[in-house]
């Protein structure tokens, strides 16, 4: 028998929760569908559904074989459309994950220009602070900050991204410009709730001294939107990535504060499912966007960081 076709069988089977269905989608007959299931399950020796006579359901071991099924037959699948979409026309689905902040304010101008690139490529944009996982949610690539531990992925650097502390020259006429590190005890905080050290700004001064301080959060949000729109209606200071920060300090909206010390910088990556061949839209749109950090000046030198 087939093994890909029991392999197609057993994921849309699992994909339906149903023989029945997976036949119909398949242009197979029930019997033929349960045969092909049967015969895998045989020739691996575990039971991969358990039924009734509503549904099927994968067992633990169904769960485990249908991610590496899939897998399989995506790469066949990505095969296929590679003989009819030539790497000058690329098609098909591009699902990309990034933070919500970076993701609004750096990313989407380069994904506007691929897609102006590559009008046939449907791109699936997925922005959030919370953790994702990649392999779990579908996507092709996701954008990441800061250490990445995850032996599924495949991380790319992509360069080095600069934060800083800001306010409104508003809030800060109100409430007065720090001078210290310490001051900032004294000031009202916005503070991002995915950050690593909560309640606690580290500081590191320009000759290499080390400042914690701790401050009184005036809001606390897990959604970098929300803490950008906060820091413009000056609610208090906050923390950001200079990318999006310095143009709005050019233009006299902010203004950075405490601009002698420094807040660690934070090392940006593109990441995406080591299990899999990369397809040539992933290798496409990381390289075009490497270039879109350097040619933005988004980047500042390692040492720095």
């Amino acid at each position: 028998m087939d093994r890909l076709t029991e392999l197609t069988s057993f994921v849309r089977a699992c994909d339906t929760a149903s023989f029945s269905a997976a036949a119909r989608e398949l242009g197979l007959s029930q019997p033929a569908v349960s045969q092909q299931i049967r015969a895998l399950e045989k020739r691996l020796g575990v039971r991969l559904f358990d039924r009734t006579t509503r549904h099927v359901s994968p067992t633990e071991a169904g769960r485990r074989y249908l991610e590496r099924a899939r897998d399989i037959i995506e790469r066949i699948e990505e095969a296929d459309r590679s003989v009819g979409c030539l790497e000058s026309k690329m098609c098909g689905r591009l699902a990309v994950g990034a933070p919500a902040s970076f993701g609004a304010g750096v990313l989407g101008s380069y994904l506007i220009e691929f897609k102006r690139a590559y009008p046939e490529l449907l791109l699936d944009v997925a922005l959030t602070d919370s953790f994702v996982d990649v392999i779990a949610e579908g996507l092709d690539v996701a954008i990441r900050m800061g250490t990445i531990d995850d032996n599924r992925l495949i991380v790319r650097k992509l360069g080095v991204i600069g934060r800083c502390l800001a306010a409104t020259p508003e809030y800060l006429d109100r409430r007065g410009r720090p001078r210290r590190p310490e001051d900032l005890a004294d000031h009202d905080y916005l503070l991002y709730a995915h950050i690593r050290k909560r309640d606690v700004v580290p500081l590191t001064g320009p000759g290499g001294e080390k400042a914690e301080v701790r401050i009184r959060p005036a809001m606390r949000s897990d959604n970098s939107l929300l803490n950008h729109q906060a820091l413009l209606s000056g609610v208090g200071i906050g923390l950001g990535h200079r990318v999006i920060l310095d143009p709005l300090i050019a233009e006299g909206l902010l203004e950075h504060v405490l601009p002698d010390w420094h807040y660690a910088s934070h090392h940006v990556h593109a990441v995406y499912p080591s299990n899999r061949f990369i397809p040539l839209k992933v290798r496409r749109f990381v390289a075009g966007f490497a270039d879109h950090l350097a040619a933005m000046g988004a980047l500042i030198d390692d040492k720095k960081a």
